[in-house]
C-alpha cells in the first residue's frame, strides 16, 4: 500500500479542494489494497466486488466454499477480510479463529457481515478477533466507509511497523525485508548491488552535548541529507535502480543504503567516499554548526553474502574495520575480517570469565626518585595470563574490554586489587610507597565512580594520599565540567590525580589551572629522543620548569638508559619510571625488588623502609 500523505492540518476541509483531497486519498486507499470476500452466496460476493470496484477497488478475491479460505487468504495475502458467519461446512466463527491462529494472519483486519442480530453473535465474533462488524443486508455507502476507514488504520499500523518514527526512514525490519528481495533477485538476474553500512562516529558524545532534541534533529538532518544527495549523486552517475534503491535507519546512530546494479568494487567505494564527503559538512542545529563523521563498511551481494543476514552482518563487521583505521574512512568486507570477528568473539568470551578464573594478574612498574635514586611508588599495570594464549598484554584485551561493556568490571578490579596491594606494602613498612592507578575514560565517566573509589579505599584500609589516579589527555577535552567535577569530588577523598602521557595530543595549559592536578608524566616518546633531539630536550626542560611553577611533581616514562636518566635529573626532573630500572613485575617480583634495590645515587629512602644493598643485586633479578 502507498505510503500516507501528510496534510496540512490547517486547512478547511469544508473547501472543494480540500474534499477533493480526501476522495483522492480515499480512492488511492482502495485501489492499492488487496480485498478478499468470504460468503457461500456468489451472488453476495459479485454485488460487493462489482460496488467496490466503481469507488476504485482493484484487487478483490471473492470465495465461496469456506473449506478453501484459509489456504487462498494465505496465498493472496489480502489487506482486510470480508467474512460471513452463516456458511456450511466451515463456519465463519471457526475460520475466524483459524485466521488469527496463523502468525501471518494475527493482525489481519476482519470485517464480519451476517444476518445476525442478536447481540450473542456480535459478541462471539468481537471476542475471536473481529475487528468490525456490519449487518445483512450491507448497506454499500456504510461498508466503503467502515472499510476505508480499516485500510487507513491498517495503513497507519504499517507504516509503524516498518518506518522509523524518528526519521521517517525504513526500520530494520522493513529494510531486511526488502533486503532479503533484493538479494533474491541479484542471484536470479545474475546482477549485483553494493551493501553501505553507515555509522555515526561517537553520536553518543554528540548526543551529550546537544541534548536528546538535539541528537534527535540531528539524526533527522542526517537522514534527509543522506536520501537527497544519494538520489542526487545516482542521477549524476546515470546510476540505474532509483526507484529501487533501499536505505533505512537501523539503530540508533547505524544506518543503511543498498544500490542495485553496483558490481566493481571501484565503483561502490568512489559511492562510498563520496557518501563519506557529503556527511562530514556541517548540520546546523539550533543556531550551531555540528560536525559529525562516519565509517562506512562495504559488502557487495551476491559475493559477500548469499542471505540479507549475512550481507548485512558482513558490512557490519567492515564498518568496525573502517573505525580501526581512524574512522570517517570506509573499509571493504573481506572473509578474513570474519575470521578476526571470530577470534574476537571468543577472546570477549574469554575475558568475560577472566576476573572469576583469577586468570588477571597486577603488574607494578617501579617509580624512582632522581633525587634520591630510591624506589619512591610504582605504576599498577593489569595482565590476563589465558589459560591457553598465555600472557596478554593490555594493549589486546583493553579495547576489547571498553568495547563489549567489561571495562568498569575490569577496572574496579584493578582499582580495589591495587588499593588492597598498597595497604599490604603499609603493613610491610613501606608506607610511604606511592601505587598509581590507570583509569580508563569510560570507568572514570561512570555514575558510580566515586563510590568505587570510597569503597576501594573503606575495604582495604589503603591510605588516600598514597593512591594516584592517572587519567589522559582525551578526557579532558571530550568532557570538560564532568571532568572537574569528578576530579575534585576524587581529591577530595584525599587521592593524587596524574594527567598522563602529557605533551602527545591534546596538551593545554588551561587543564593545569582548570583541574586539581598534582603530577604530569612526560610520555615516553619525548624522553626516548631528549639526548638526540635538541627541541625535545628543550620541551621536557621547559614542562618540568612549568610544573615546578605550578606545584606540580614531574615524572619522565620510558626511561631505558644512564643518559636519559642523567638528563632528567639535570633538568630537575622528579622522578622516572622505565626499563632502567626494571620492566613491569608480578607482585612477587616487585617485592624483591624492594628489598635489593639501590639507586645510582647510593642511597634508599630509610623513610620509605628501604633497606640498603648494593645494585649488584639488583641486577640479578632481570
Amino acid at each position: 500500500m502507498a505510503p500516507t500523505p501528510e496534510y496540512d492540518l490547517s486547512i478547511d476541509l469544508a473547501e472543494p479542494a480540500a474534499q477533493d483531497t480526501l476522495t483522492q486519498h480515499a480512492r488511492s486507499l482502495m485501489a492499492e489494497a488487496r480485498i478478499v470476500m468470504v460468503d457461500d452466496e456468489p451472488i453476495m460476493t459479485e454485488v460487493v466486488q462489482t460496488f467496490l470496484e466503481d469507488v476504485g477497488c482493484q484487487n478483490f478475491l471473492g470465495i465461496n466454499d469456506s473449506r478453501l479460505a484459509l489456504r487462498e487468504i494465505l496465498a493472496y495475502e489480502p489487506d482486510a477480510l470480508l467474512l460471513d458467519l452463516m456458511m456450511p461446512h466451515v463456519s465463519g466463527f471457526d475460520l475466524l479463529q483459524a485466521v488469527r491462529s496463523t502468525p501471518a494472519l494475527q493482525f489481519l483486519p476482519v470485517i464480519v457481515m451476517t444476518a445476525a442480530s442478536d447481540s450473542n453473535t456480535k459478541l462471539q465474533a468481537l471476542e475471536l478477533g473481529a475487528t468490525d462488524f456490519l449487518q445483512k443486508p450491507v448497506d454499500a455507502s456504510e461498508l466503503h466507509l467502515r472499510l476505508r476507514n480499516t485500510l487507513a488504520y491498517k495503513q497507519f499500523q504499517d507504516r509503524q511497523a516498518n518506518l522509523d518514527p524518528l526519521t521517517g526512514l525504513p526500520n530494520r525490519k522493513k529494510f531486511m525485508a526488502d533486503l532479503a528481495a533484493m538479494c533474491q533477485s541479484c542471484e536470479n538476474r545474475s546482477s549485483g548491488a553494493v551493501l553501505l553500512h553507515i555509522d555515526l562516529d561517537r553520536f553518543g558524545r554528540v548526543n551529550d552535548s546537544l541534548g536528546m532534541g538535539g541528537g534527535d534533529q540531528l539524526l533527522k538532518e542526517f537522514a534527509r541529507r543522506l536520501e537527497v544527495k544519494i538520489t542526487e549523486l545516482m542521477v549524476q552517475e546515470e546510476l540505474p535502480g532509483r526507484d529501487s534503491m533501499l536505505s533505512a535507519r537501523l539503530t540508533a546512530d547505524e544506518f543503511a543504503v543498498m544500490i542495485p546494479f553496483v558490481t566493481k568494487a571501484k565503483q561502490a567505494e568512489y559511492l562510498a567516499r563520496k557518501i563519506l564527503g557529503f556527511c562530514e559538512k556541517p548540520f546546523r542545529i539550533d543556531d550551531a554548526e555540528v560536525f559529525v563523521s562516519t565509517s562506512i563498511g562495504i559488502a557487495l551481494a551476491p559475493g559477500d553474502g548469499d542471505s540479507c543476514v549475512t550481507l548485512l552482518h558482513n558490512a557490519v563487521s567492515a564498518t568496525k574495520v573502517a573505525k580501526q583505521r581512524g574512522r570517517n574512512s570506509c573499509a571493504f568486507f573481506s572473509p578474513d575480517i570474519n575470521q578476526r570477528s571470530v577470534e574476537r568473539l571468543s577472546l570477549e568470551t574469554a575475558l568475560r570469565r577472566a576476573i572469576e578464573r583469577n586468570e588477571m594478574q597486577m603488574y607494578y612498574q617501579p617509580k624512582v626518585s632522581l633525587r634520591t635514586g630510591a624506589i619512591i611508588g610504582a605504576e599498577a599495570l593489569i595482565r590476563w595470563l589465558h589459560p591457553v594464549r598465555g600472557l596478554v598484554t593490555p594493549a589486546e584485551f583493553i579495547p576489547l574490554a571498553e568495547e563489549s561493556g567489561l571495562i568498569k568490571t575490569i577496572g574496579n578490579w584493578v582499582l580495589n586489587t591495587a588499593c588492597a596491594q598498597q595497604a599490604t606494602l603499609a603493613r610491610a613498612g613501606y608506607r610511604n610507597l606511592e601505587i598509581a592507578i590507570n583509569l580508563s575514560p569510560i570507568q572514570l565517566m561512570a555514575a558510580d565512580m566515586i563510590e568505587q573509589l570510597r569503597g576501594a579505599l573503606a575495604a582495604t584500609g589503603a591510605a588516600p594520599s598514597r593512591i594516584i589516579l592517572e587519567i589522559t589527555e582525551s578526557v579532558l577535552l571530550e568532557q570538560t565540567r564532568q571532568s572537574a567535577m569528578l576530579m575534585n569530588a576524587m581529591h577530595d577523598e584525599g587521592v593524587r590525580i596524574s594527567l598522563d602521557d602529557f605533551g602527545t595530543g591534546y596538551s593545554s595549559l588551561s587543564y593545569l589551572k582548570q583541574y586539581p592536578i598534582d603530577e604530569l608524566k612526560i610520555d615516553r616518546s619525548f624522553v626516548s629522543t631528549v639526548i638526540e633531539d635538541k627541541d625535545n630536550g628543550a620541551i621536557v626542560n621547559a614542562v618540568v620548569a612549568l610544573a615546578h611553577c605550578l606545584g606540580l611533581t614531574v615524572t619522565a616514562e620510558g626511561v631505558e638508559n644512564e643518559a636519559q636518566r642523567d638528563f632528567l635529573a639535570a633538568g630537575g626532573c622528579d622522578s622516572y619510571q622505565g626499563f632502567l630500572v626494571a620492566r613491569p613485575l608480578p607482585h612477587a617480583d616487585f617485592m624483591a625488588l624492594l628489598n635489593t634495590y639501590s639507586g645510582s645515587a647510593g642511597s634508599v629512602s630509610r623513610q620509605a623502609g628501604f633497606p640498603r644493598t648494593d645494585s649488584g643485586a639488583a641486577a640479578s633479578q632481570f
